[in-house]
């Protein structure tokens, strides 16, 4: 593929990746007028241990990155992580174990509380950490940026006196916002006390701007002080969009929760002589049951529980489609996104430059650098790797499953199929724990079971090395005979799963036979009609 066939089918490419990066080109056509990077953020709430949602965010803005640089012609970029450290903590976590040391306390800003864990400096230090650990595990080209950092050292205090001369048309902004009761005490600035060190939720009064001094009550004593080097913290809104005019921003998405605080951060950042950055807003994530997922709930689904079950390239496909569409997030969905990634994957080497681009594959790929096409093949399903672990048992083992594999994949071993060898381990957990312990094989009716002894009479006479092809059509076969009473295909099939698998779905039962042998099917034939 040539540079110019790749931006050409880019430039009317309508992959979401694209259409973002669009509206940076659009808004600087020619690139950013003093030559500088394109920013991208993503920000992070160190309050609690990093989660999916962070992981989903950073992958997005890393594939609208990626876009950019193809339509820009591979102008410089940034992905800026910024943590959000310098904000008091309101409540203990559900999560920390060691809660006493929060609740001693809580309201001040989470790089100056003592890590319950204590292997770091803070508690910030150690989720921040976490944070870095985690991007860095799935090669995420980054620069972390601390909100303490830039605060106590100085770096946002220009950024701060501008925030005081625009007091007033700040408030003009947030007053209409809120309810009369918040509206009565609400100040942009939260400064830092001297005397407990908790970031105050009090009014303020401007007393020069220039030198950052303010007036506020703390604990009913009149304080004049300093909102520079580290002594204040701005509101939420506020802090966004002076954030956003300081640093420079340019691309930055969120959660549709918080659609809200990107319109009035925007307006912010204007009235601070900034601009609101281009983004996407998403959509959130939901529960099996359609509703809403919240981490004080707890029905949510977890990183660790994704890469137990599935794999990353799975998770980076089901984040990757329709960020704009509301999306369940369970165990449910794992297998069939390990699926529809392999046979995105498998198509992307001989698709034309503009199926390419709209290939998912291709994104989540060229995120970390790729940037061909291989024609990797996954040698089995997911769908039937699970078939055949349910069959298996709950005591199967790796090497039991390999062994199976031989029937079915050329040079069967763990070390030329790595890939595979993946999904072995977490098709043996997936079926472990939610599929092993549903799996009821009922007794065939009558006619199901002279259609099983004919399935079995054929096998017998049938060779071992027969292809998943040729052992379909016998299944066709006994299926379609009127003979048997089905009504149709799909009825033939259902019977089997039930009476062979225990499941009422199941793989395309010539490629399982081969996958399980043929002399294993009989067995199981056997054990349904006795």
């Amino acid at each position: 593929m040539t540079d110019e066939a790749l931006l050409s089918a880019a430039q009317v490419s309508k992959a979401w990746p694209f259409e973002e990066a669009r509206k940076l080109i659009k808004r600087f056509p020619g690139g950013k007028p003093d030559g500088s990077a394109m920013l991208f953020e993503t920000g992070y709430g160190p309050s609690g241990l990093p989660h999916i949602g962070t992981f989903q965010e950073v992958l997005r803005t890393t594939l609208v990155r990626r876009a950019y640089e193809v339509l820009s012609g591979g102008a410089p970029t940034r992905l800026v992580a910024f943590s959000d450290d310098m904000d008091g903590l309101r409540k203990v976590p559900d999560n920390i174990e060691n809660k006493a040391v929060l609740q001693a306390n809580l309201h001040k800003s989470l790089t100056r509380i003592p890590d319950p864990f204590g292997c770091h400096e803070s508690f910030a230090h150690h989720n921040n950490a976490m944070l870095r650990q985690f991007l860095d595990q799935f090669g995420f080209d980054y620069e972390f940026v601390s909100s303490s950092d830039m605060y106590n050292s100085g770096q946002f205090d220009d950024a701060l006196r501008n925030v005081l001369r625009n007091y007033q048309a700040i408030m003009d902004i947030m007053l209409p916002t809120l309810r009369a009761e918040r509206a009565a005490t609400y100040s942009p600035v939260l400064p830092v006390s001297e005397k407990t060190g908790h970031v105050l939720q009090v009014p303020i009064e401007v007393i020069d701007a220039e030198a950052g001094i303010i007036r506020f009550d703390d604990q009913g004593e009149t304080v004049e002080q300093s909102i520079l080097g580290g002594r204040s913290k701005l509101q939420w809104k506020v802090d966004w969009g002076m954030r956003w005019t300081a640093l420079g921003v340019d691309y930055e998405m969120c959660g549709k929760d918080l659609t809200d605080s990107v319109r009035e951060s925007g307006k912010i950042a204007r009235a601070l002589g900034g601009q609101q950055p281009e983004g996407l807003i998403y959509e959130l994530f939901l529960d099996e049951n359609g509703e809403k997922i919240s981490k004080s709930k707890g029905n949510g689904l977890t990183i660790e529980q994704w890469l137990t079950y599935g794999s990353e390239e799975s998770l980076g496909f089901y984040l990757f489609r329709e960020p704009k569409s509301a999306k369940s997030l369970h165990v449910g969905v794992i297998p069939r996104a390990v699926d529809e990634y392999w046979q995105f994957r498998e198509k992307l080497p001989a698709q034309p430059v503009e199926q390419q681009l709209g290939n998912p594959v291709w994104h989540l790929l060229r995120a970390n650098g790729y940037q061909g096409g291989d024609g990797d093949k996954l040698p089995v399903t997911y769908g039937l790797l699970l078939n055949l672990v349910g069959v298996l048992g709950a005591g199967a083992t790796r090497d039991q499953v390999w062994s199976y594999l031989g029937n079915y994949v050329e040079n069967a071993d763990p070390a030329a199929h790595p890939e595979l060898d993946k999904l072995v381990t977490t098709a043996l957990a997936y079926s472990r724990d939610f599929i092993a312990p549903t799996l009821i094989r009922r007794k065939p009716e009558a006619g199901e079971a002279l259609a099983l002894a004919a399935l079995d009479e054929e096998l017998a006479a049938t060779s071992d090395d027969a292809t998943a092809e040729e052992l379909q059509n016998i299944v066709y076969d006994i299926g379609k005979d009127p003979h048997y009473g089905f009504e149709s295909l799909r009825d033939w099939f259902k019977a089997l799963y039930e009476t062979l698998l225990g499941s009422s779905a199941g793989p395309r039962m010539g490629s399982f036979i081969a996958l399980y042998g043929i002399a294993n099917t009989r067995q199981l034939i056997a054990e349904a009609l006795a």
